[in-house]
């Protein structure tokens, strides 16, 4: 009895397939996370950065595709932990209302929002994770 081998191409091929019929976005955060960030973006957020999030022209500014977002997380985490009170500009555009601390957000809940946030609006980014804004406030403590 003779023993068929299968091409190592043929191999090699079907590997390939498989791996790229999975999702393997890693960047894509769970259904679960952007659920209760987009609930938390609908209570704390929506009224100055509107449903779109395209915010308010001259007053509160743009969460879509702006590099305030999609920057560093550290930058973005400050904001919501700590507030901001400086104008800040976008394209050219500057924005005067100040964001106020939102100190009674839990880490997880600051995380699942900023998650929902670099993950909505046009926005593609990594997660934010409830252990990079314990950092982030332990930082302010100092």
């Amino acid at each position: 009895m003779r023993r068929r081998l299968i091409p190592v191409n043929v191999v090699i091929a079907a590997l390939l397939f498989i791996l790229l019929s999975l999702d393997l976005d890693q960047t894509k955060p769970p259904p679960a996370v952007m659920e209760k960030g987009k609930a938390i973006y609908g209570k704390e957020c929506l009224g100055c950065h509107q449903p779109d999030g395209l915010g308010v022209q001259g007053m509160n500014p743009p969460l879509a595709q702006t590099e305030w977002v999609l920057g560093p997380k550290n930058r973005l985490i400050n904001i919501v932990v700590n507030g901001l009170t400086d104008p800040i500009e976008i394209d050219d555009d500057l924005f005067h209302n100040p964001m106020p601390p939102h100190l009674h957000l839990t880490d997880q809940e600051v995380a699942d929002v900023l998650t929902y946030v670099r993950n909505s609006f046009g926005n593609k980014a990594s997660a934010v994770t409830a252990r990079e804004v314990k950092k982030v406030r332990a930082e302010k403590k100092i």
